[in-house]
This record gives structure tokens, C-alpha cells and sequence, in this order.
């Protein structure tokens, strides 16, 4: 039962962050108004996807160095859940962009981003279904999963801050960030480590389920 222990860690604290997110005291901000209470479902999404994609690389790094296939199905399910986090925090974010902005999709360079950094990833799993040969499935996928990676992070997190944005955080525009008013800080922290463990739990989960299937078809 001790090995559990995160696993009701995450789901008490995305229940948590769920009940207090809709119904805890929220700062009235100009044009944000209750779309204020989105930060805790969108952001923490992002922080899930961006520790999945770094488990993934991990992953893909042991593969590499160990022709362990093992590693290449942990790496694998880890990307597969954190593209799925990624859809769902990009599909929150323009439902809060439509309220705010007044517009699903703008032409932001922060959107433009996400889209292609997703669509890099979402190749990834392309790429892996091209191949019979686990090995070279997994030699191949490994090393693209580490371009995805590193296109990905500077493509979304540092290339729109040197441009004009609308979004939160970049090119001038600031985020939730010192100035968080300390009753959305005790539901948001605690959002962002329950979906983080979550995912974790949703990919291992994945991962034993792959593993089943492996040895069945061996």
C-alpha cells in the first residue's frame, strides 16, 4: 500500500484543486473576470505535459545507451500522455482565449508555436508506426524523440518572449507569477503536482498494459 502513496497523493489533489478551482475566492481582474479560475485547469496541464516530456527524454536517452526495449515502450507512453496533456491544455486555452481575446485561434506567435511544436510530436508516433523492427523502431524513434524535445521547448517557451504577444508571459505580457493572489497560490500549486502525478499514473498504467501485450505476442 506504501508504494501507492503518490497515486492518492494526485488524485486528492486533483479533486482538491477541481472543487476549490470552481468554487474558492478568485481576484476580480479587468476583462479576466471568472475566466480568472482557468489557471488552474490550463497551466497545470502544461506543467504535466512538460515532466512527461521529460520523462520521455529520459527514456529515449536509456534506450539509447542500453538497446533496452523496454525503455523504448516507458518513452513511447510517456509521449502518448503528454500530447494528450498538451491537446487538452491547448484546448482549454482557447476556450479562455475566446472569452479574453475574443477569438478561438488568433494569430499569435505563442499559438503559432504550440501548433507546430505538437504537430513535431504528434510525428513522433507517425515515425514509430512506420517500422516492423522493434529495434529500429525504437533506435530511430528514440533519436527523433530527442530533436521533438529540444525543437519543442525553445520553439514554445523562448522564441515567442522575443516577440510581441498575447498571451500571458510573453513579449512583455506578464503571467501569473509573484503577483498571484495567495488564495488562487494554494489551489494552483497543488493542481499543478496533481496533474503532474496524474500523468505519471496514466502513463504507467500504459506502460504495464504495453508490457502485457508484449508478452502475450511473444
Amino acid at each position: 500500500m506504501k508504494k501507492y502513496w503518490w497515486k492518492f497523493l494526485g488524485a486528492g489533489l486533483l479533486i482538491y484543486s477541481v472543487i476549490f478551482g470552481f468554487l474558492g475566492d478568485t481576484p476580480r481582474r479587468e476583462i479576466l473576470n471568472e475566466t480568472i479560475r482557468m489557471v488552474y485547469f490550463h497551466v497545470p496541464m502544461w506543467f504535466g505535459m512538460m515532466a512527461l516530456m521529460v520523462s520521455s527524454l529520459i527514456y529515449s536517452v536509456r534506450y539509447l545507451r542500453s538497446g533496452d526495449i523496454k525503455y523504448d515502450i516507458y518513452a513511447s507512453q510517456y509521449a502518448a500522455v503528454s500530447v494528450v496533456f498538451g491537446i487538452l491544455g491547448f484546448c482549454t486555452g482557447m476556450l479562455w482565449g475566446n472569452f479574453t481575446w475574443g477569438d478561438w485561434l488568433p494569430k499569435d506567435p505563442k499559438i503559432i508555436a504550440v501548433e507546430v511544436g505538437l504537430l513535431i510530436y504528434s510525428a513522433y508516433f507517425v515515425l514509430r508506426g512506420s517500422f516492423d523492427d522493434e529495434q529500429r523502431r525504437g533506435r530511430l524513434s528514440a533519436i527523433y524523440n530527442i530533436f521533438a524535445f529540444a525543437s519543442f521547448m525553445p520553439l514554445v517557451w523562448i522564441l515567442p518572449r522575443l516577440t510581441d504577444s498575447l498571451h500571458p508571459g510573453n513579449g512583455g505580457n506578464p503571467a501569473f507569477g509573484s503577483d498571484m493572489d495567495m488564495n488562487m497560490r494554494i489551489v494552483f500549486l497543488p493542481a499543478v503536482l496533481g496533474w503532474i502525478l496524474i500523468g505519471n499514473w496514466i502513463s504507467t498504467l500504459k506502460i504495464r498494459l504495453k508490457l502485457i501485450n508484449e508478452k502475450i505476442n511473444e
